[in-house]
């Protein structure tokens, strides 16, 4: 069973992870193309933090369980949005 710590910490690193993906995408489309490092790196922040969530799901109870997967979709969310962001502004090049 995870913790409750656990499952907050692991939370906290969701949201910074959001944080930086969103500053990410803000950034590309204020200058209409994007620093693919940084870019990249977010994405796979992001991945890596959803692959974890998937992980720590699976040993949680029913409400810490709800909140995790409330996280899921929210990053998930921000993927989409990330890839459709990358796609339009390779259009642009």
């Amino acid at each position: 069973m995870a913790t409750r710590q656990s499952v907050e910490a692991f939370l906290q690193r969701c949201e910074d992870s959001i944080r930086n993906a969103q500053e990410q995408m803000n950034i590309a489309r204020q200058q209409e193309h994007y620093n693919t490092t940084e870019y990249t790196d977010a994405q796979m922040q992001l991945e890596e933090v959803t692959n974890e969530l998937a992980k720590l799901s699976q040993s949680c109870n029913g409400q810490q369980r709800e909140q995790l997967h409330r996280m899921r979709l929210q990053l998930q969310q921000l993927q989409n949005d990330m890839t459709l962001d990358e796609n339009i502004i390779q259009e642009f090049k």
